[in-house]
């Protein structure tokens, strides 16, 4: 059977999902030696680097089933899972989906007492812990510790008991929120919903030509790592996925680049900050030929990291010699969250397009976008920025044990996404900020974070990222922080404020109380690397009320 009938094959399958692609690949005969997985990391004694076909990945993982279901975890059992390594996320993902299970996916970043707060409010049956998280034995969970990683692959494969057999609403992993304002808030996801978008849109797309190597800097423990292992290993690519990414993201520039010029891949995932990370380098100095598209996921990416990007990699065209590979890639930009379970907009950049000024596009034939008003529950009009809100089979089932955040976030038969947008009159969608950082100056003027942040990046080519902090305090005035993140090259001692007061316009600029150049730990970040601009705004109010 043809490749690409393969795949129609599977996105026919309605019992195929999330839970159990390894199960139905091999009911559908896939190749069982085929390279598909590699990690950076050692895992049960293979080597790093060394790609890891079906058959062996199948057997890892009913190791781990086999592990689990000796210690009582049988379907619909919640299981933390926090660690460090891809292979000891995706491995127990897998293993446990096998037993019907339900894996709580913790990423490693996440600081030990946050993480045992969120083991705690899970109420689940156990946690899997890695060498670097030993200390969350210290805490008291209200479940067992049920074991290290390094033991769960010690299971006798021979031993699994028969794949569970999934029902489309199954829930089959719990991931979780950024963690920017609170608690990562935990986010359920079925076994369909985390799959939808794979069926409706990854295995009927036009397979790219050639090679299809992807190289996947998500964090592993996050509902778009699971896609992207599931939409791999369905389409038949090969994929590298990283976990030598340093603290949150603080060496992972070095590290992506230099596992692309070792590994060639053609398409490269991250989040906004991984193309940050990558624009304090010059890339036109690495070896980035092989790289055809670039994905991006979560917060849209800023037109000057885009840019940079687009510049390098390279792109198949046909000339009168034959097909040959032309200067410049394509960078596609996939706003999502985890409750949306994947990108719900999506939208191409290339060199010589300009298509920018925070535009996402349009939504994917599978989702159904309004902008409302949330005082009314109304629809917005061209022009008018309003509240997205989301109808689409990709969204996750609700947050674990708190029906209350569930459906706080539910107007009208939408889910509330917490971006604002407003929609031009070509049917494009612009992402201005989120709604949990936007200020109303009054007389229908807001300041809006994110797009104050795009307009600095385009006035300031010295400044490689930046963060924009509004607050009102107690008498009602709102104050502006900018904290700049600046070029290798660009020099510390210039100031800048004349110039982000100038991209701000004079409505923003008038409530600027300061411009500051930081490093890197000047900016407070959660787990996944997204700025914690909660915490900061606390720590605004508190320095403007002390001055």
């Amino acid at each position: 059977m043809g490749a690409d009938n393969f795949r129609a094959v599977l996105a026919a399958d309605m019992e195929l999902g999330a839970g159990n692609v390894l199960l139905r690949l091999a009911e559908h005969g896939a190749d069982p030696a085929a390279p598909r997985l590699t990690f950076d990391a050692e895992v049960d004694g293979i080597p790093a680097w060394t790609p890891l076909s079906l058959a062996t990945l199948t057997t890892r993982v009913a190791a781990r089933a086999a592990w689990f279901a000796a210690r009582g975890v049988g379907p619909r059992d919640p299981v933390a899972v926090y660690v460090t390594s891809a292979p000891d996320v995706f491995l127990n993902f897998l293993a446990l989906t096998w037993l019907g299970a339900i894996p709580a996916l913790m990423n490693g970043n996440m600081p030990v007492e946050l993480a045992a707060e969120f083991v705690r409010r899970l109420r689940g049956v156990g946690v899997v812990v890695d060498a670097d998280h030993a200390a969350l034995r210290e805490h008291d969970l209200g479940v067992p510790i049920l074991g290290s990683a390094a033991e769960t692959g010690t299971g006798d494969p021979d031993s699994a008991p028969p794949h569970h057999r999934h029902h489309p609403e199954d829930p089959v992993a719990i991931t979780h929120s950024s963690g920017t304002t609170r608690v990562p808030a935990a986010v359920v996801h079925s076994h369909h919903g985390l799959f939808a978008a794979i069926r409706a849109v990854r295995l009927t797309e036009s397979r790219p030509h050639g090679e299809v190597r992807e190289l996947s800097a998500l964090p592993a423990a996050h509902a778009a790592g699971i896609i992207t292992l599931n939409q791999a290993l369905c389409n038949g690519y090969q994929l590298l996925y990283l976990s030598a990414q340093g603290g949150p993201f603080e060496r992972s520039a070095e590290t992506i680049l230099d596992a692309i010029e070792r590994w060639r891949p053609t398409g490269v995932f991250g989040f906004a900050v991984t193309w940050s990370e990558l624009a304090r380098h010059d890339l036109t100095a690495r070896d980035l030929d092989s790289v055809r598209n670039w994905f991006n996921t979560g917060d849209c990416a800023h037109e000057s990291h885009v840019r940079r990007l687009v510049a390098v990699g390279s792109h198949p065209t046909w000339t009168r010699d034959g097909m040959v590979d032309a200067p410049g890639s394509k960078f596609v930009d996939m706003l999502g969250s985890t409750e949306m379970g994947h990108g719900a907009f999506r939208i191409s950049h290339r060199l010589g397009t300009d298509h920018y000024d925070r535009c996402v596009g349009r939504p994917y034939p599978f989702a159904e976008v309004a902008l409302l008003d949330v005082a009314t529950g109304a629809e917005v009009p061209d022009g008018q920025v309003g509240h997205v809100g989301l109808k689409s089979p990709t969204l996750a089932i609700g947050y674990w044990n708190d029906s209350v955040a569930t459906f706080r976030t539910r107007l009208n038969g939408y889910y509330l996404t917490g971006d604002l947008m407003y929609r031009d009159a070509a049917g494009n969608y612009h992402h201005v900020d989120r709604a949990s950082d936007a200020v109303d100056l009054g007389d229908g003027t807001w300041l809006y974070t994110a797009l104050s942040e795009e307009r600095i990046l385009k006035h300031c080519p010295d400044v490689r990222d930046c963060s924009v902090i509004a607050a009102r305090d107690a008498d009602g005035t709102t104050v502006t922080e900018v904290l700049l993140l600046l070029a290798e090259d660009a020099d510390p001692a210039l100031d800048r404020s004349d110039r982000v007061r100038a991209a701000l316009g004079p409505a923003v600029a008038a409530t600027l109380r300061r411009v500051l150049t930081v490093p890197d730990d000047g900016v407070v970040t959660g787990p996944t690397g997204k700025v914690r601009k909660f915490l900061m705004r606390q720590r605004l109010l508190a320095e403007a009320g002390a001055s």
